[in-house]
């Protein structure tokens, strides 16, 4: 008996995953975006790389973005 009880437990899992996968497809499909939205805009990013090529500390600019110095430097880092 506790057999058919952990095969029916594994199919509702299985099904659970495809729905999930579906639905991550469909808003995919839709345009959504998953995710984290970015701690700093594009205009703020611009902003922290001119301060920095005026010669102003990381710490500096990031306290002023109100953001961390790692958060400032994964926003800076080049994409590959």
């Amino acid at each position: 008996m506790w057999q058919m009880v952990g095969i029916l437990a594994e199919l509702e899992r299985s099904l659970i995953q495809e729905r999930t996968k579906a639905g991550r497809a469909a808003a995919v499909a839709r345009g959504v975006k998953m995710g984290r939205k970015p701690k700093l805009t594009p205009q703020q990013v611009a902003h922290a790389r001119k301060l920095i090529g005026q010669r102003e500390r990381h710490d500096h600019v990031a306290q002023s973005l109100n953001v961390s110095r790692q958060t400032l430097y994964r926003a800076l880092a080049p994409r590959a």
